[in-house]
């Protein structure tokens, strides 16, 4: 359903959204139909309750037609699921209704200015004030920032250290709630980003997801299956490339001959191919762990989302090579991807942030 959804709906239109810089509002919404907003929200809560495999499996098809579309729904999937699966009865009543079928938009709001790899430095504060918290800070890099109407953000209401910081649901028209300018960014042109800012805005207590305290430990669970999501889209968009490449090569003749008849080409795309598998096996590894809550989930998924990027980068260059100046060229839709792609390497926690969860764990055994 996803593949089809993807090729009728995105990938005619993924080119002019990167090039006009317009955001697909309405087609994200028509994914929401499918119930692709709350891939793994509880069904009970309104989602269509589906595990991480499945959401992976969505995610990658509809990066085939555009990475960035697929990546700000994966973003809304991870901020409803966090409402869904720590957020008491309240807070999931006045939220979730509006999130699965994406009559509201959410962000994930964790990065800022001064701590992006360093997350549990976080400085954005919420001072309890009778039954409000009054929070001041900014954020840095939100996906969805001003045209979104929910964000999902840690905030420091104790002290220093992952044990002060607890999780508000934030409204936008929130008196004090302010965007910063859309960035000009190199790829996810059909996404925006930018800073959210808090100015004294005061937000309800029933608003807090889960006790004070545990919005680090939300976030990072969180984090597990975002990794598997963003390393699912490069999957998709290197799929793409690598199809698209032996398509080319099969009709681009130099020498008298197809590109794809010389051992040299074939040798190419067969190493992409590979490598992409391999990336792919380890990524659906990864995914059954997280949903089976499996205790090294947070390993495979950090070893699945560094190779799934990296391998995924990787692919998308060497189809720009084999296209030669014409994948340089907007003509053809290699030079988007690869550009798309390359923020997978550094969103959702570095690639060498991912080493570090990895060599730390392995330590630790």
């Amino acid at each position: 359903m996803a593949r089809r959804f993807t090729a009728d709906a995105i990938t005619p239109h993924a080119a002019e959204w990167d090039e006009k810089h317009l955001f697909p509002r309405d087609t994200i919404r028509a994914a929401a139909e499918l119930g692709f907003a709350s891939i793994y929200v509880s069904e009970a809560s309104g989602g269509i309750g589906l595990g991480r495999l499945e959401a992976a499996l969505i995610m990658e098809a509809m990066a085939y037609g555009c990475p960035a579309t697929s990546s700000f729904i994966s973003i809304h999937n991870m901020a409803a699921w966090m409402i869904d699966c720590f957020g008491g009865a309240e807070v999931k009543a006045k939220f979730l209704p509006d999130l699965v079928g994406m009559v509201k938009m959410a962000s994930y709001c964790l990065t800022e200015p001064g701590s992006g790899s360093d997350a549990a430095a976080l400085k954005t504060s919420a001072k309890r004030d009778g039954d409000h918290y009054v929070v001041n800070g900014t954020k840095q890099f939100i996906s969805g920032a001003g045209v979104n109407d929910i964000y999902v953000t840690m905030v420091r209401t104790g002290g220093d250290g992952p044990k002060g910081i607890s999780c508000l649901v934030i409204e936008k028209g929130m008196e004090g709630l302010s965007f910063g300018a859309p960035e000009r960014k190199l790829g996810w042109n059909a996404s925006p980003t930018a800073q959210v800012i808090f100015d004294n805005v005061r937000v309800p207590v029933e608003n807090r997801v889960g006790a004070e305290g545990d919005g680090f430990r939300f976030a990072m669970a969180g984090l597990d299956g975002g990794r598997l999501n963003i390393g699912a889209c490069s999957l998709g968009g290197a799929q793409r490339c690598l199809d698209e490449a032996i398509a080319y090569t099969k009709e681009r003749q130099q020498f008298g001959q197809p590109v794809a008849d010389f051992q040299n080409t074939q040798f190419m795309l067969a190493d992409m191919a590979t490598e992409l598998e391999a990336a792919r096996a380890l990524l659906y590894l990864a995914a059954a762990k997280v949903s089976a809550n499996a205790p090294d989930k947070s390993r495979f998924s950090a070893m699945a989302k560094r190779l799934a990027t990296d391998t995924g980068s990787s692919v998308v260059d060497r189809a720009l090579q084999l296209h030669g100046g014409y994948g340089y060229l907007r003509d053809y839709p290699i030079e988007r991807f690869w550009r798309d792609l390359r923020v997978h390497s550094i969103l959702e926690g570095t690639n060498q942030v991912m080493r570090m969860i990895v060599g730390r764990d392995l330590l630790r055994q």
